[in-house]
């Protein structure tokens, strides 16, 4: 890479952004003391060819340009700070740190004990503080050049609401085992859109998939020690960039190129793409968690602090933190990464995991969050589809029929008693009334329409359509959990026999 030259560069936009001649790096941290940019080889992405500070600081923005940088450039953060968990500070600059504003993250991590900001084991627990060295393990953000994809005339379809037929899918799992695609897209963004899987999709009248999350995610180590993988992707750490997992093309970039051809072949057949976005928490877990990102950069400014023990969290989610939009700049990297994928990647909408996290104004959930105001005034979002989970497990975080104007809502009432008629409970027709004309006692009171509702019967949470009717409970053994795992609630009936059965009769009954 030879000599490097630097100039001040410019607070905005955050995140690294090539202009032609070199990069632009800027990076938010309120209580950072001093910056660090790691920049990396091709050839060496384990340890950096060059550590420059940023001597910069504008409005809480760390920032500088280099020029002659190119796209493909590998490059971390070490962020200087107090470690002083207790006030809720936790900056360990022996922490490599992924840039959250990264369009494109490398495929790597290797789990160590280097990759805690505390030492692992110490009785002392996350108080201690660890002097090794992460970088070799963790996965290093990726310049990416502006988009110039050529989209040929694509834009968003904006298919009216009351003619959606949404089919939820896993972009690996749709696609892994598919025998008309071609092997080496199996698994990937372009299995997806190959001619097999759109013909499959358009016989069946689907008009938008929404797809389980692909932005960059973690699997956990306990999952890891298990045999187990985090399949969902439920664990974001790079709300920029498209997983690298689900590439067929390449893990330095390709990926970006790969997700558009992706977005423009559906859109040519009529078919809207809606991501499933984790905004609510990252794959840093709680006290006890990896520092890879958010919790180096500043974890007092990007989490939700118990205000008693700031060395906790307040925990929403039941995934260890939650990320606190009540701060303008968190709120700002939400924005930010919204308006990005329904922008620069043609995204026809979104639908948000355990939403009700996103509107908690400090402690309570509150429908005229700034969240909701600012998507309302935002040229680009306001006008996507929107949909929301609407719970979480914190305190009156179920809020179904309470979200604003705008937005659609995942509808488990009508799930629930459609599942219950079908099993021949008593007394359903009055709320099958309900949910079979648009639930208008949720949604009519604010002024939304039958669509506010998106009626489903199944998704990724619960049964499948098969075990509705093939199970009177859960069988979760395979996940190796002892059966611990998953709602127990699932209104269903096996028909007469639990599980796989030759009796054609119970087989005639499950299918109709």
């Amino acid at each position: 890479m030879g000599t490097l030259h630097t100039w001040p560069g410019s607070p905005s936009p955050l995140g690294a952004t090539w202009d032609g001649n070199g990069v632009n790096f800027a990076l938010f941290s309120e209580n950072a003391t001093s910056v660090e940019l790691l920049l990396f080889s091709k050839e060496d992405e384990r340890n950096p060819e060059h550590t420059l500070e940023l001597v910069e600081r504008t409005a809480f923005v760390w920032h500088t340009y280099i020029p002659n940088i190119t796209p493909g450039q590998l490059y971390a953060y070490r962020v200087h700070g107090p470690y002083d968990p207790e006030k809720g500070h936790r900056f360990n600059p022996a922490k490599a740190l992924i840039d959250p504003y990264a369009k494109a993250i490398t495929s790597g991590i290797e789990w160590n004990d280097a990759l805690y900001g505390y030492r692992v084991g110490d009785p002392a627990e996350d108080l201690s503080k660890d002097e090794r060295d992460s970088c070799p393990f963790v996965p290093k953000s990726i310049v990416i050049a502006p988009s110039g994809f050529d989209w040929e005339g694509d834009d968003h379809l904006k298919t009216p609401w009351h003619d959606t037929i949404i089919y939820e899918l896993h972009v690996k799992g749709f696609t892994a085992q598919h025998p008309d695609i071609p092997e080496n897209q199996r698994g990937s963004f372009s299995g997806l859109a190959s001619p097999p899987v759109i013909d499959y999709l358009k016989s069946l009248g689907v008009t938008a998939v929404e797809l389980l999350p692909v932005h960059r995610h973690i699997d956990e180590p306990y999952l890891l020690d298990r045999g187990h993988t985090n399949y969902w992707g439920y664990s974001t750490i790079g709300f920029f960039a498209p997983d690298c997992r689900y590439s067929s093309s390449g893990s330095r970039g390709e990926q970006v190129t790969e997700f558009q051809e992706m977005v423009k072949a559906l859109h040519r057949e009529g078919i809207e793409v809606i991501l499933d976005v984790v905004y609510n928490h990252t794959a840093e877990c709680g006290h006890l968690g990896p520092t890879f990102c958010f919790r180096g950069v500043d974890n007092a400014s990007y989490y939700h602090l118990d205000p008693k023990n700031p060395r906790h969290y307040r925990d929403f989610t039941g995934c260890g933190n939650s990320l606190d939009l009540n701060h303008p700049s968190v709120l700002q990297l939400i924005m930010d990464s919204l308006r990005y994928w329904a922008a620069d990647m043609h995204v026809d909408g979104f639908r948000f995991d355990l939403a009700s996290t996103l509107a908690r104004e400090p402690y309570h959930v509150d429908r005229f969050a700034s969240f909701f105001d600012i998507i309302h005034q935002d040229p680009i979002l306001s006008q996507v589809k929107l949909i929301a989970e609407p719970w979480d497990l914190g305190h009156g975080g179920y809020q179904v029929g309470n979200f604003p104007p705008l937005w659609s809502e995942w509808n488990d009432k009508y799930r629930d008693t459609v599942r219950r008629f079908w099993r021949g409970e008593e007394g359903q027709m009055s709320e099958l009334g309900y949910r079979l004309t648009g639930s208008s006692d949720l949604y009519e009171d604010d002024g939304r329409k039958p669509y506010a509702s998106i009626n489903f019967i199944t998704a990724h949470d619960g049964f499948t359509l098969h075990d509705l009717v093939s199970y009177n409970d859960k069988h979760n053994e395979a996940n190796r959990e002892d059966n611990r795992d998953g709602t127990n609630n699932n209104s269903s009936w096996n028909c007469g026999t639990e599980g796989p059965t030759d009796d054609p009769i119970i087989l005639d009954l499950r299918e109709r």
